[in-house]
């Protein structure tokens, strides 16, 4: 229901992001006029001004260039946000890919002061896109090996000195599913991506603005799934229930209206 599918309806930043991953990395052309970012905007049902406040944020957050030829007003990505998107598709597009076997964990511990809460609060967000779980306050396990990202994040987010890393594997897999059932919630995983089959299953579209509204929604919602979804070995813990069904249909729905979508995009977008 849609109800039950929370991050359906993405706040205007996100879906700014969302719309130039999608249509505009991709290619990587130039930069993207602001009318045109507005006008998608509005067919998602926000107003202009909250349209121009998000793209202000979005520059002010260094996740967008911007630059004016004229009397128009032009936005680029960043190299971070390039970057972040990279990462991004490449966690999206592997997810579920095949059973894992593997038997490396990762395991973070952190004591970033408080002075440091930006770069504390960014390494929670970049932690659970990498599949970790928060076992208690400053440490997290990935039941992956994870030592390469982990020293390449801590070095961008210049936290290293006060972090700890550690590898290893699970010593015996007696109550090792309540056990990581406390690290992550696999249960309403299963129902979340339950719910993401409900909603966009059978779903038509007869424009190419409303195949670009359905694929946008659609990999909105799907990309949460990588902060959400560790990947636990299957030989320990099984996969959630509705994955398979979900990534079926999410790597059929979503190639399946790219040309229609981006023709609408580059309709809009153009000055």
């Amino acid at each position: 229901m849609a109800n039950q599918l929370r991050g359906f309806e993405p706040a205007p930043q996100d879906l700014v992001l969302t719309l130039l991953g999608a249509y505009h990395a991709p290619r990587e052309v130039g930069a993207v006029w602001s009318g045109g970012l507005v006008r998608l905007l509005a067919e998602f049902g926000f107003t202009e001004g909250a349209a121009r406040v998000a793209l202000n944020r979005l520059v002010a957050r260094d996740l967008l260039s911007r630059t004016k030829n004229g009397r128009h007003v032009h936005y680029a990505l960043t190299p971070r946000t390039l970057a972040v998107l990279g990462e991004g598709d490449r966690r999206i597009f592997t997810l579920g890919e095949r059973p894992r076997r593997e038997t490396t964990w990762t395991v973070l511990w952190h004591s970033i002061p408080e002075e440091r809460r930006l770069a504390r609060t960014r390494l929670t967000s970049r932690l659970r896109f990498l599949g970790f779980g928060s076992v208690q306050d400053g440490t997290w396990l990935a039941p992956h090996d994870r030592e390469k990202d982990l020293a390449e994040l801590l070095t961008e987010l210049d936290v290293a000195e006060h972090a700890g890393v550690m590898l290893g594997r699970p010593a015996t897999a007696v109550d090792f599913r309540a056990f990581v059932a406390r690290v992550w919630d696999l249960d309403e995983l299963s129902e979340r991506y339950r719910a993401f089959v409900e909603h966009f299953h059978g779903r038509e579209v007869d424009s190419d603005q409303e195949a670009m509204l359905l694929r946008t929604r659609l990999v909105h919602t799907f990309r949460e799934f990588p902060s959400l979804d560790p990947e636990l070995p299957e030989d320990l813990v099984p996969a959630p229930a509705h994955r398979a069904e979900a990534l079926r249909l999410f790597h059929v729905l979503y190639p399946a209206l790219a040309e229609s979508a981006q023709r609408h995009f580059d309709e809009v977008t153009k000055p």
